[in-house]
């Protein structure tokens, strides 16, 4: 199954065909889709099969707003070899804020007196449907309710000056998700995706989940060990090799850029980046 919200007299849950056509579902009006996909896979599966629609004129917007977002730094092994850095010995774990939430299309907004070094990172992110705390593995990944894209933009001054990264991943407009959730039984096997960037058309980031230094798995279940993952957080799991921040000469967004990533099975989430 394929999820989200979209636009259209106000914002709607809605399944997604891979044709592009947008189904309304038989919820009440301001269901968010993190309480759809905490039901379980047999409701939401249930839910989407009634879909009514298609929806005349509809526009995807972010699929869910979450309660938290971790991110994994340095998890694919050419990423760490493109950065000349060292191999974590465990997952090393930071959070954006959830204010820093958009959409397909919505605008990735560059203060200048901010940052000048703004760089983009296509990574699957997974998408919590059921607590997991102490969880093994094979049980934290049962705990995930689907999938979707995220481009975990970053300004690479901010990063690298504060010492810690919070800053310098949550600034607004700086976590674009979407355009749906794809469930785990229609995805398959988390690592073996291909994930992609293109900047205006150019394809800056061509990798694969299989390169992974810790996997969907092994990433929820050290997660759940110090806190718990609730239903509607977003755990997104590291980017491969291509940022712009590491290339020679260094490559940073502008505005007047368009970015694009993709996730393979998923879809590809395209926004526009504009100055302020």
């Amino acid at each position: 199954m394929r999820l989200g919200t979209v636009r259209a007299g106000g914002a709607r849950l809605a399944a997604v065909d891979r044709e592009g056509l947008w189904y309304a579902l038989d919820v009440p009006a301001g269901t968010p889709l993190e309480t759809v996909l905490a039901g379980g896979i047999d409701e939401t599966r249930r839910l989407a099969a009634s879909a009514a629609g298609p929806i005349a004129d509809a526009v995807p917007v972010a699929p869910l707003r979450p309660g938290k977002i971790v991110a994994i730094g340095l998890n694919y092994l050419d990423h760490i070899r493109e950065a000349g850095m060292d191999r974590p010995e465990r997952p090393l774990m930071f959070a954006k804020f959830p204010s820093s939430v958009i959409g397909p299309g919505e605008p990735i907004v560059i203060d200048g007196e901010l940052t000048e070094r703004v760089d983009w990172e296509v990574e699957l992110a997974a998408v919590i449907g059921a607590p997991i705390r102490h969880a093994s593995p094979a049980e934290a990944l049962a705990g995930v309710a689907g999938y979707t894209v995220a481009n975990d933009v970053s300004a690479r001054d901010l990063q690298f000056a504060d010492g810690q990264w919070t800053r310098g991943k949550s600034l607004d407009t700086f976590c674009p998700l979407g355009p749906a959730v794809v469930t785990p039984d229609e995805l398959g096997d988390p690592q073996s995706l291909r994930l992609r960037t293109a900047v205006n058309g150019e394809t800056v980031q061509d990798s694969s989940t299989a390169e992974m230094l810790f996997g969907v798995a092994e990433l929820l279940s050290y997660c759940s060990r110090a806190f718990t993952l609730e239903p509607g957080d977003v755990v997104l799991t590291g980017t491969p090799w291509g940022c712009g921040e590491f290339m020679d000469p260094r490559r940073s967004l502008r505005p007047g850029d368009v970015v694009e990533v993709s996730v393979e099975g998923i879809g590809t989430l395209r926004d526009p980046v504009v100055g302020r």
